[in-house]
Parts: C-alpha cells; sequence; structure tokens
C-alpha cells in the first residue's frame, strides 16, 4: 500500500505562524506519523533521540525566539530533511558510508543556515547513497515499497513524498534531485550553477555539484528557492510562454514507458493551449554523457585522495572502483572535457532563441523507478543540465498501473531561475486540471 501523502510547505508554515495548530502539537502528531511511516520507507538516518532534539530546538530557536506571531519568518517551525553530505549544527554526517564519523565533519552549510533563519526545523539527516554516489542505501518508494526512490537524495526525496517532512535538502551531480523527487512524485529543484551556495557540503564534482530542495508543489519551491538563492529577484514573465522539446538522441533514451507518458503530457498541454515546437538538438549526447563521467570520477578521486589514501577498505565496492576510475583519468583529458563543457551551455543556451522558446520539457528519467533497492537509477535524462548548469525542475505528470509516479523536467535559461518557477507554476496546474 502507498504511503504518498506529502505536505505542503506554505500551508503548514501558514498554520504554525499564526498558532492555528500550536508547534508543540504538530511536533507530537509529527512523531506518530513517523513512527507509522519511516520503519518502513526508512528515509532518514537513524537518532534514537531525534524527537527530544527538535522538540528542544524547537524552544529555543523558534518559540523563544520568535513568541508573537506577527514576527514569525515564513518557514516558522517547518519540519526539514538534510541530505546526509550537508552539514548541519548538532547533526552529524555519516555521508552513507562506514567511514569513521569524525573525518568528515564540518562547519554547517550557509543553505541550511538560511533555512533556520527563515525558522524550518531541521529534523536530522536524510538516507543518501554513499557520498552521493551509487552504492543505496536502505530507503524504499513510499509509492510502491517495492521499488527504489532514486539517488543519490533518497531519504530526502521519499521523506517529502510520505510526509515525514515537507520540505528537504538534496544535492545533484548528474540527476540526483530531479531523479529521486520523479521516482516518488514531488517536485525537485536544481536551481543555476553557482547560485546556491554549497559551502558545508562533501562534494563529489567542483564543475557538477548543486544544492537544491525538495517539496510537495512548485509554490513551496518557490518560496524556499527566494530564501536560497543568491541575487533573487521576483522577475514575473509578461507573455505566454513557448516550449521547445529536443527531439534526437537524447529523447530517444528514454523508455518506451517514459516516451508514451511524455508526449501524453505533451499532448494535454496543447489541448489546453500551450504553444510546443520541437528541434533537433543533443546530437552528441553519447559524448555529453561519457564526459560526465569521466569529469565526475576524476573529481570524487581528486576530493577523496586523502580520505582514500587512509580509509580504501572501508568504501562500498562502487565507490572505491568509481574512485580508482578516477584516478586513471589524465589532467589534460580534464581539460579537454572542461572546455568541451563550458561549450555546452553556451550552445544549450542559444537554442532558446534560436528557437524562439522560454523553457525545454523533456522526461525527468528515463523509466518508473527501478523494481529493488540495486540500483538508483540512470540519471541520462538530466545529466546535460547538470553538467551545463542551467536550472531544472520536475512537477509530477502521470502514474503507471502500479502507482509509480513520472515527471515533466523543465529545464530554463542561465540565471533565469525565478522565470523557470513561474512557467513551472503555470504547467503545474495545467497537469492537475
Amino acid at each position: 500500500m502507498a504511503l504518498y501523502n506529502p505536505k505542503s510547505v506554505l500551508e503548514i508554515a501558514a498554520a504554525l505562524r499564526n498558532d492555528d495548530i500550536p508547534l508543540h502539537v504538530y511536533l507530537m502528531e509529527l512523531e506518530a506519523e513517523y513512527q507509522r511511516i519511516e520503519p518502513q520507507i526508512e528515509a532518514m538516518v537513524p537518532e534514537p533521540k531525534r524527537f527530544n532534539i527538535v522538540r528542544r530546538n524547537a524552544v529555543k530557536q523558534l518559540l523563544g525566539r520568535w513568541p508573537d506571531p506577527a514576527t514569525r519568518p515564513p518557514l516558522f517551525g517547518v519540519p526539514l530533511g538534510v541530505k546526509d553530505i550537508i552539514h548541519a549544527t548538532g547533526w552529524r554526517t555519516r555521508a552513507g558510508t562506514n567511514l569513521p564519523w569524525d573525518v568528515l565533519q564540518g562547519a554547517q552549510a550557509t543553505v541550511v543556515t538560511r533555512l533556520l533563519e527563515a525558522g524550518a526545523l531541521v529534523m536530522g539527516k536524510t538516507v543518501t547513497t554513499e557520498f552521493a554516489c551509487f552504492s543505496p542505501g536502505p530507503t524504499r518508494n513510499p509509492n510502491n515499497l517495492e521499488h527504489s526512490p532514486g539517488g543519490s537524495s533518497s531519504g530526502s526525496a521519499a521523506g517529502v513524498a510520505a510526509g515525514l517532512f515537507p520540505l528537504a535538502l538534496g544535492t545533484q551531480t548528474g540527476g540526483s534531485i530531479i531523479r529521486p523527487a520523479s521516482f516518488c512524485g514531488v517536485v525537485g529543484f536544481k536551481a543555476s550553477f553557482g547560485r546556491i551556495p554549497r559551502d558545508g557540503v562533501l562534494l563529489v564534482s567542483e564543475w557538477f555539484d548543486h544544492v537544491g530542495p525538495i517539496a510537495a508543489d512548485v509554490a513551496s519551491i518557490k518560496l524556499v528557492a527566494s530564501l536560497l538563492c543568491d541575487e533573487w529577484s521576483a522577475a514575473t514573465p509578461t507573455h505566454q510562454p513557448t516550449y521547445g522539446i529536443p527531439d534526437g538522441p537524447y529523447l530517444d533514451y528514454a523508455s518506451p514507458a517514459a516516451r508514451q507518458s511524455f508526449e501524453t503530457t505533451i499532448a494535454q498541454l496543447e489541448q489546453q493551449g500551450a504553444s510546443v515546437v520541437r528541434f533537433s538538438a543533443l546530437t552528441d549526447f553519447d559524448e555529453i554523457n561519457a564526459r560526465h563521467g569521466r569529469i565526475q570520477a576524476g573529481q570524487l578521486a581528486q576530493v577523496h585522495h586523502d580520505l582514500f589514501t587512509r580509509f580504501v577498505t572501508d568504501y562500498q565496492p562502487p565507490t572505491a572502483q568509481l574512485i580508482r576510475d578516477g584516478q586513471a583519468v589524465e589532467s589534460e583529458t580534464m581539460q579537454i572535457d572542461r572546455n568541451k563543457q563550458q561549450d555546452l551551455r553556451v550552445s544549450l543556451e542559444a537554442l532558446f532563441g534560436l528557437h524562439g522558446i522560454d523553457a525545454i520539457l523533456t522526461p525527468a528519467t528515463v523509466d518508473i523507478a527501478p523494481h529493488g533497492l540495486e540500483s538508483t537509477g540512470d540519471p541520462a535524462m538530466n545529466v546535460p543540465w547538470s553538467q551545463s548548469g542551467l536550472p531544472a525542475i520536475t512537477i509530477p505528470s502521470r502514474r503507471d498501473h502500479n502507482n509509480l509516479p513520472f515527471g515533466l523536467q523543465v529545464i530554463g535559461q542561465y540565471w533565469k531561475d525565478e522565470l523557470l518557477l513561474n512557467w513551472a507554476a503555470q504547467l503545474e496546474i495545467a497537469l492537475k486540471s
């Protein structure tokens, strides 16, 4: 039976700010839900004193600081799941690994600090694949417990989908926000590269890594993005958008089921008046994919050079192999790949003007969530946008006969995240009608 019950950040925050639900009562109800749901999906890193810590922080950080409802910030009392490669004071970082926890700690990430200043309440760390790579954790998909929630932000997406917390932080090197959010049927947002600070995060790749939020709906993401993104503005569209579909080898990579779901979704949008154009793009998709793998492995090897030397036997085999693969990537190859990565952004940016489009639409994932927990799925549909640094968001679109979600991925122009989220909000409404 599906546990799917995501909750809106905006609705919860409004109720807690206004004392429509007293914070201590809400936390009691949340703990009961946690005890019912968490043993089945295992979205969170175990913490035996979790709710003692949460209640203590609620009193100290929230009620003591903002006793007057009129002064409370926008996320007052909103429970937050933090991916376990992002440092948060008072919560150990374990990164899904057997390495000693004390060698992984660091100062609290700016993204966590910004959300705490806005009133969020950390619920704890969410399960990640080892070092945000490929070795899965125990987390299950709330829509169908026999399937993966995706990765590497496994627990963040599954926890939001199950209603354990309405907001979570994830990271994405290839597809680690968009893919699990799509698999779990919630909304995940990857801002333009560099728009959200990454300090306090255990990186995989200096050139690819993004931090971003996962929530139940686009409105919640818009609020959180305004708090996390540097140089945020209240830009609103002045025209109806034109959407582009990149025909060619990239789109052909999607499974027949994912492609059919996508085309049905596009037909639904067109019937409601959406303007859609198709164009040829990403004809060198295989090389983009291969380049991404080389850079990711090469930079992971650099990041883990000292730790891997000291604790090589503590790494899980897939992570250890990825590091060894990265050690074999020559510096000259890395520089060539870096130049081509930068060229990719330029070429993709040019498509918007060339074809008169405001956003690109694609399937969010190659297929539905894989059966079993051995794989977190293929990030291929997300790789070009992570590599180029363009902003992307996934919106739930359809479901298959096993209640597993498909998502619609929407990609915007670099540093125009505000406009992308406005288009996404329109699409969300259209898909629900």
